[in-house]
């Protein structure tokens, strides 16, 4: 999506950005030396195609000097947002451990059992800890924007853009967990929304909105950009909970049939809801936890009932009409490809 020498500068950006937060963490001493370099390890690596969609856009409208115009620092600010949600995700999710190894909540629960803690106790540190590092990030994220070099005028969107950001993936994060701890699984429509707030506006909207402000681009196009952008994001989020029911583990990055598991109430299982068949797929989901073989029974009662093919259906309409946006004369013809290719990307990711 961006040459070898953007990826660069943005990894450049994020790591001067997270030495900051670590610099000052290790100033006050203590723990909150320990939290500054947890930190830094929980941003380290990953794809990073938040902070790539900031500059493809940005270039998608011609933009000029990318280093003056501070392209690269708003990019990383995207990224540390992203690691801020990732931080709090995991404490709602009560995960202890990501990509194999302890996340910032598994550190801290481990320094507080070296100390002598009791499992109550590690586990309370080790939630502070992710809470509190979420909140540094996010704090570090708003002040990186508005610090930028770009006009008043420019900031202040950007600012804006950031604000609908966070204000939408709480809401779509909360409306998620009030939907799992409901008595029943919530109607398609309200789910579905959750799953739109979670992560289409922060993850695909708002970076895309974000480079074509800095690139000078008229309202009209940034308006269009940020709806066909949302689309997609959606899009991407139906193939997550796809790969999630469906995906292998390689692709799911956890044990196959990982959301059939934990019995998350997402778009497919909604959509099963609806069918005849819902009460042997609601009775099947809830025996998934035990095993393989019990994954595998869920999975054959879900197709049984169309709720995969149901949800096939919907990302194909969503992306078509993400490119009917994206043919729109308001956006010049580099971005109507950018996300063309996006579009394509999440397509060969469906399950």
């Amino acid at each position: 999506m961006i040459d070898t020498d953007a990826r660069a500068a943005t990894d450049e950006a994020i790591a001067r950005s997270l030495a900051r937060v670590k610099s000052r963490a290790t100033a006050i001493g203590g723990e909150m030396a320990a939290l500054g370099s947890a930190i830094e390890r929980a941003a380290d690596g990953g794809k990073r195609f938040r902070p790539a969609l900031v500059v493809a856009s940005f270039r998608a409208f011609g933009g000029g000097d990318a280093g003056a115009l501070g392209v690269y620092d708003v990019a990383a600010a995207f990224e540390l947002l992203h690691t801020a949600f990732v931080a709090h995700d995991d404490v709602i999710d009560h995960d202890t451990v990501r990509r194999g190894i302890p996340n910032i909540g598994g550190e801290f629960r481990e320094r507080a059992l070296d100390t002598g803690a009791d499992g109550a106790g590690a586990t309370l540190l080790g939630d502070a800890a992710g809470i509190l590092a979420g909140d540094l990030l996010l704090h570090e994220a708003q002040r990186i924007i508005a610090l930028s070099p770009a006009a008043e005028p420019v900031r202040r969107a950007l600012l804006d853009q950031f604000d609908d950001a966070v204000y939408v993936s709480a809401g779509g994060e909360l409306a998620d967990v009030g939907n799992a701890v409901a008595a029943d699984v919530a109607d398609s429509a309200s789910i579905f929304a959750a799953a739109y707030n979670k992560t289409a506006v922060y993850s695909f909207s708002a970076p895309l909105r974000a480079g074509a402000l800095l690139a000078g681009a008229p309202p009209s196009a940034v308006e269009r950009l940020g709806s066909a952008g949302g689309r997609i994001g959606l899009a991407f989020q139906l193939v997550d909970d796809l790969i999630g029911a469906f995906g292998t583990a390689a692709a799911a990055g956890k044990d196959e049939g990982v959301d059939l598991r934990e019995a998350k109430r997402t778009p497919l299982i909604a959509y099963a809801r609806e069918s005849a068949d819902w009460a042997r797929v609601d009775a099947a989901v809830a025996l998934a936890h035990t095993g393989p073989v019990a994954v595998r029974q869920a999975q054959r009662l879900l197709e049984r009932s169309g709720a995969p093919q149901r949800l096939r259906s919907v990302i194909d309409d969503t992306l078509a009409d993400a490119l009917r946006q994206a043919g729109d004369p308001a956006l010049p013809t580099a971005a109507e490809h950018l996300l063309g290719d996006l579009a394509e990307q999440v397509k060969e990711r469906i399950p």
